[in-house]
């Protein structure tokens, strides 16, 4: 969840920089109710249903439905919600990448991310569907194509403080 959070927000500095804590919420707060509740019929209602009790604010939420589009039927309109479907699995995608390289982050590359996308079994849980798709819808908002969306969301994850 951190990394999609790192990720928003240097997506917002670019797209909405008056925006980037909402952004950054969106990123951090979107599967917060996935180890409880990791169901298609539970994920992410339950946690919605939460968010809404706590007044958090309805773009947040639609972004958050978004992400999850298919089971939701929520559209994504706004460029939060654009964002978070384009950064969700990839981000999840990259960390995997990084974890199998002797030096992490500090030398992967788009490239190297696209070929082990191609490898289907490598992190086989990640839908690359959606990894295309979401950087398609990305990439409309911006002048970003494929490659540069996924180096962009490297740089986002080498800026995040050490763990």
């Amino acid at each position: 969840m951190e990394c999609a959070c790192a990720a928003m927000g240097a997506y917002a500095r670019v797209l909405s920089p008056q925006h980037e804590e909402r952004w950054r919420v969106a990123g951090l707060l979107h599967d917060f109710d996935y180890e409880r509740h990791p169901t298609a019929q539970e994920h992410p209602f339950i946690g919605v249903a939460h968010l809404r009790t706590l007044d958090v604010d309805e773009e947040i939420i639609a972004a958050i439905l978004g992400h999850a589009s298919e089971r939701t039927g929520v559209h994504r309109f706004t460029p939060m919600a654009k964002a978070l479907f384009a950064v969700d699995e990839l981000c999840g995608f990259i960390v995997a990448c990084a974890k199998v390289r002797p030096q992490g982050l500090a030398d992967l590359t788009a490239a190297n991310v696209i070929k082990k996308l191609q490898n289907r079994s490598f992190a086989a849980a990640v839908s690359r569907e959606d990894v295309e798709q979401g950087s398609g819808e990305l990439c409309q908002l911006s002048d970003f194509d494929h490659a540069k969306h996924i180096d962009f969301c490297i740089q986002a994850l080498r800026e995040m403080p050490p763990a």
